[in-house]
């Protein structure tokens, strides 16, 4: 398994949290759910650092199929990630938990 983890330091964009949120909520989502590999990916925020990216979790360290969701985000944001960076996983646990799925959570939903 591999992890990658791409953020975004807002500062020279026009784009904000919010308004990046937005897109999210109106289509950035639904495009992810069917690219072959991808076990989990989480769209993060960071207000107080004006931050915004994402992390991955990849089936193997192998590239994705092809082909992969439009980069929209960095379109919108006007600039590639201000740092991208890939991790081998050495191990996984999931604990006990109420919640079978993942998918559909987050404060893009807390409408």
């Amino acid at each position: 398994m591999i992890v990658t983890v791409a953020w975004w330091d807002l500062t020279g964009s026009e784009q904000t949290i919010d308004s990046l949120r937005e897109y999210l909520r109106d289509d950035g989502v639904p495009p992810w759910t069917t690219v072959k590999g991808l076990r989990l990916k989480c769209w993060l925020s960071d207000r107080p650092g004006n931050r915004w990216g994402a992390v991955m979790i990849w089936e193997s360290a192998e590239a994705p199929e092809p082909p992969l969701p439009p980069h929209r985000a960095a379109r919108l944001i006007g600039y590639p990630p201000t740092e991208r960076v890939r991790f081998e996983v050495e191990a996984t646990v999931e604990g006990a938990y109420d919640r079978a799925a993942l998918s559909g959570l987050g404060l893009v939903y807390d409408t």
